[in-house]
């Protein structure tokens, strides 16, 4: 029973889906009415700031006497209330793509967008990895005490690097620099003995320590790049976090110092065995002047290492990303974790860990340079101070076939594969008087020297004001006019003021506001509420209320304005107008015969069933002599298809009927309604029923009947004599009762009669009557 409520109660969930997505579309249209509907849209650009279905008519003499608001509304509320197009202000979202400028990698480079108040415009750009890239690598190496083998690894390995790099890159470049961490205490020892050497302690000469210092601009020069590397020495510093962050802006930014190449792709690799210090941890030296952005490198070292505060991740997130740096970091096992929580928050950020010696970095930043290309990831900025009143959906289309709205990165791509990116970018509210109406947007593709430029443009103003008509101006009163004057606010002399139904100034009326809808016209005699409503709206909403009646728009008509005036929505399949069965009324078939159904008359289970309904196309058939030529003469009476048989008892599927031919024989005809149309088998052989042969039959069949029925009643006749005959011979013969129940035993009763005549009788009459005792116990069997 389960199994067959399931598909009624799955009936009943659908229409309650479908009767509640009716209800909410409903409640939209309604609240879209009123909010553009309200008192406080008194311009057309308070009109436009509702929502992005708003629109302001600004046609002279429309609606008389109305309030000023009511000029605003839906674009097909106006038009209903007579608002002609060309005067309707309803600027439209466009997006406007500039295909001139050309790239190689990221497509369209220059997008502009017109935006509404409460609107959205979508776009689609396309980014496609090159199969092989210029790469610049710059080593930024911790270079305090505990890196010591790592920093002679690299002596050692960074040539190997340069060869494996060129087998996936078009021309590869590397440069240096160090970093140790701010030189003021607490982070380091402040000794003079210790700022010259601070590892005099081991009888080690280090370096002094530095926030950053830029030893080698990138270049093709593997010989100069060793022989930098084997000058190095390492430093030394008290606490365990170092000045990463601090050297990384400084290595981003600095970008003719470094010698970064605006076609190459930008590689920052960060060799460390502890973490960075983070924005607050500079206070603990005092330094409080938050860090600005910029490069500040005098003779190749930071000079405001010891004047501004660690940069925060996100603006080091923000210089990376704004100078195209993937930022690779190798650290120590111990402090994977570390870095691997920043790469959520630093894009076009990888994390390797570095194993003993460096032994792995080869292989490490190859990786990383693979991994680094086969994701594809967008970052959107929106300029500052104007981000809040926008808002953006990115949905990402692989080449996978994968697609996730809310995601802005795919993985795995290949070499000269494309990632779509569909951008949706919605308006809030419009700016502030004064400031400017133009806003820009940046799409940026991670590491990519390519980006689109996005410039929205905010609709807020309306045409009708640059031309200085938008609404009807209402004169003041004049003192010839007087105010008590009413006579040009009736309609005559019979009728009220205004109609009753609203208030006479300067000598014209000034309609009520009505909570049923407005209420207009030069006397306040018309409204657009007084009307026949269709499916909840006025007029069907295809017309407008005028005095009580509506005007229909054209190609509609009816009281309700709810028949549309073509019959297009009545043509069937075969072009017909309802099948050729009926009328189109309404935009709706009516059909001719009652027996018919369906959408278009089509359908119509009885109409052939009956056998009296094909008589006409039999006779037809049977007049042309069931011939060829009734197959093109009988085609008006004949709605199935028509064929003849021979032996018609071989067909078995369909309804035998008889036609009576005027010869006194019949024709068997078989109506088969089993296809979509029916088919007519008729017999080319009559069957004469007067015939010599089925009057034999008939009269045989006939005289067998009554001779059996008479030989039956004789015979039960005699059973009834006999049975009668039985009694009379043995009266005293007691009931058999051996097959009676036990438990019934026979009692006599007496009972004398005495029946009443003129005179009484001499001897009375006795009568014995034999009746079961009830049984002694149990109960009726």
């Amino acid at each position: 029973m389960t199994s067959c409520m399931r598909p009624y109660c799955d009936l009943i969930a659908l229409r309650m889906l479908l009767l509640i997505s009716l209800l909410l579309l409903l409640v939209r249209s309604d609240s879209a009415d009123n909010r553009c509907l309200s008192a406080l849209a008194s311009t057309c650009e308070d009109c436009l700031r509702r929502g992005p279905e708003c629109a302001w008519c600004s046609q002279e003499r429309f609606l008389d006497g109305a309030y000023v608001s009511q000029r605003c509304g839906t674009v097909s509320d106006l038009r209903v209330r007579g608002c002609e197009e060309e005067f309707i202000e309803n600027p439209n979202v466009k997006v406007e793509v500039n295909a001139t400028v050309s790239s190689s990698q990221v497509a369209p480079r220059e997008i502009s967008i017109h935006l509404r108040p409460g609107s959205e415009a979508s776009f689609v750009i396309e980014v496609q990895q090159l199969e092989r890239y210029p790469v610049d690598l710059y080593y930024l190496v911790d270079v305090s005490a505990s890196m010591q083998d790592n920093l002679d690894r690299l002596k050692t390995v960074g040539l190997a690097l340069s060869h494996q790099m060129k087998e996936h890159s078009s021309d590869f470049r590397v440069g240096f620099g160090s970093f140790v961490d701010k030189p003021v205490s607490p982070y380091i020892d402040v000794h003079p003995s210790k700022l010259v050497n601070p590892c005099s302690d081991y009888e080690v000469h280090c370096r002094p320590a530095h926030g950053f210092i830029h030893v080698l601009p990138v270049t093709e020069n593997m010989t100069e790049f060793t022989r930098v590397i084997q000058e190095q020495r390492i430093s030394g510093n008290m606490d365990t976090p170092e000045g990463g962050f601090d050297a990384m802006l400084q290595a981003t930014v600095c970008q003719k110092d470094i010698g970064w190449r605006p076609e190459a792709k930008h590689l920052l690799l960060v060799m460390t065995d502890q973490p960075s210090h983070l924005t607050l941890d500079s206070k603990l030296a005092g330094i409080v002047v938050p860090h600005d952005g910029r490069c500040h490198l005098e003779d190749n070292i930071y000079s405001q290492t010891t004047n501004m505060e660690h940069p925060t991740i996100g603006q080091l997130a923000e210089k990376l990303l704004d100078n195209n740096v993937y930022s690779i970091f190798a650290v120590d096992q111990v402090q994977y974790q570390w870095y691997e929580d920043l790469l959520d928050l630093i894009p076009g950020s990888y994390v390797g860990r570095l194993f003993p010696k460096a032994s792995n970095l080869k292989d490490l930043v190859v990786h990383a340079y693979k991994k680094l290309l086969s994701d594809v990831e967008v970052q959107i900025d929106v300029e500052d101070g104007q981000a809040h009143r926008f808002w953006v959906n990115v949905t990402t289309f692989c080449p996978d076939g994968s697609s996730v709205s809310g995601n802005t990165k795919c993985s795995s791509v290949q070499p000269k594969q494309t990632v779509f990116f569909k951008i949706t970018v919605g308006m809030s509210s419009c700016p502030a008087a004064g400031e400017d109406q133009e806003v820009l947007m940046s799409v940026r593709p991670v590491g990519f020297n390519e980006s689109v430029t996005v410039r929205i443009r905010q609709v807020c103003g309306c045409g009708c004001t640059e031309r200085g008509r938008c609404h009807d101006d209402l004169n003041p009163c004049s003192t010839e006019t007087g105010a008590g004057s009413t006579d040009s606010c009736r309609e005559d002399r019979t009728k009220p003021v205004c109609s009753g139904r609203g208030t006479c100034k300067c000598g014209t009326c000034v309609c009520d506001a009505s909570r049923l809808g407005n209420i207009y016209g030069k006397f306040c005699e018309m409204d657009d509420f007084s009307c026949p409503y269709e499916r909840g709206l006025v007029c069907g909403g295809h017309g407008r209320c005028v005095s009580g009646e509506c005007v229909c728009l054209p190609g509609w008509t009816g009281e309700t304005c709810s028949c549309p005036v073509s019959t297009e929505s009545c043509v069937s399949n075969d072009g017909l107008i309802c099948s050729g069965q009926g009328k189109c009324v309404c935009g709706k078939c009516v059909c001719d015969d009652p027996q018919r159904s369906g959408t278009f008359c089509e359908k119509c289970p009885i109409c052939y069933s009956s056998c009296q309904s094909h008589w006409s196309c039999v006779n037809c058939h049977l007049s042309n002599g069931l011939g060829s030529d009734g197959f093109q003469l009988c085609n008006h009476s004949c709605a199935p298809s028509v064929d003849y048989v021979d032996d018609i008892t071989e067909l078995v599927r369909g309804k035998y009927c008889l036609y009576p031919s005027s010869d006194k024989c019949q024709y068997r005809f078989l109506v088969d309604l089993a296809s979509d149309r029916p088919q007519l088998h008729i017999s080319r052989h009559p069957v004469c029923v007067w015939s010599r042969r089925y009057l034999k039959t008939f009269l045989s069949t006939f005289l067998l009947t009554v001779t059996l029925g008479i030989a039956m009643l004789a015979a039960v006749r005699q059973l009834l004599r006999a049975r009668n005959c039985w009694w009379q011979s043995n009266p005293e013969q007691p009931f058999d009762d051996s097959h009676k129940d036990s438990s019934f035993v026979p009692t006599t009763n007496e009972k004398t009669i005495t029946y009443r005549r003129d005179r009484l009788p001499n001897h009375p009459v006795e009568m014995h009557s034999y009746m079961p005792k009830m049984p002694l116990s149990g109960t009726w069997q």
